[in-house]
């Protein structure tokens, strides 16, 4: 599932289950070993899933198996955002596919998003198939969506192609898949350059409202 691997000062985390990418308890502690091992040995990150597919969501057939199985994931997956969102040093995610309602909340957690050009599909899909957004996706999609499309993205389950995504506020920059890589190691590389006490104190100062909200609901 994990690929970890160094280029230069920047930890690549490159997440591959061989299927949908579905956020599930091995996704979870794979991206939590990879953060771990970026603050001993990085200066910044690159999170990556696999081509065609960032991450599909919340891994489908554990949250049907029950109700507690379903509260453990979803509160399991909510600490590891909550993490991502505050993690001291630069995160660029790159999304070489399909970003989707979990998947898409691992890209609003991270700094700078880089998606691939493509018939991929971005998005909160959580209202079409009869579920409200909890509070941790909702405070990470009211900070980071354009407040003029978060009706239509987040209540409404809107799903956009890549470059309407980037309009929303999923993505920051869409380029060609070939260069997505590379291109996100470059901006990881460059904003590792910061200086990181302040990188990181200033990310908890500009979320501390929306941190607060998702420490509160997850006691």
């Amino acid at each position: 599932m994990l690929n970890f691997r160094l280029e230069g000062n920047v930890a690549v985390i490159a997440l591959d289950d061989g299927k949908a990418n579905a956020v599930g308890h091995t996704y979870i502690e794979a991206m939590n070993e990879g953060l771990n091992r970026a603050e001993k040995e990085a200066a910044a990150v690159v999170i990556t899933g696999r081509p065609g597919v960032f991450s599909a969501g919340f891994d489908l057939k554990e949250i049907a198996k029950g109700p507690s199985e379903q509260k453990a994931l979803v509160g399991s997956g909510a600490q590891m955002l909550l993490r991502l969102f505050t993690h001291p040093q630069p995160v660029v995610a790159a999304s070489a596919g399909h970003a989707i309602a979990a998947g898409a909340l691992v890209l609003l957690a991270s700094d700078t998003r880089i998606g691939a050009a493509g018939d991929f599909k971005y998005g909160l899909n959580e209202t079409a198939i009869g579920m409200s957004l909890p509070p941790f996706g909702l405070q990470m999609a009211i900070c980071r969506l354009s407040k003029r499309h978060q009706t239509q993205a987040v209540l409404q389950a809107t799903l956009y192609g890549p470059e309407d995504a980037q309009t929303v506020g999923y993505l920051d920059e869409v380029v060609a898949s070939e260069a997505l890589e590379q291109t996100a190691i470059a901006q990881a590389t460059a904003l590792a350059e910061l200086p990181a006490k302040a990188y990181a104190g200033t990310k908890l100062d500009l979320r501390a409202a929306y941190i607060e909200i998702i420490k509160a609901s997850l006691k």
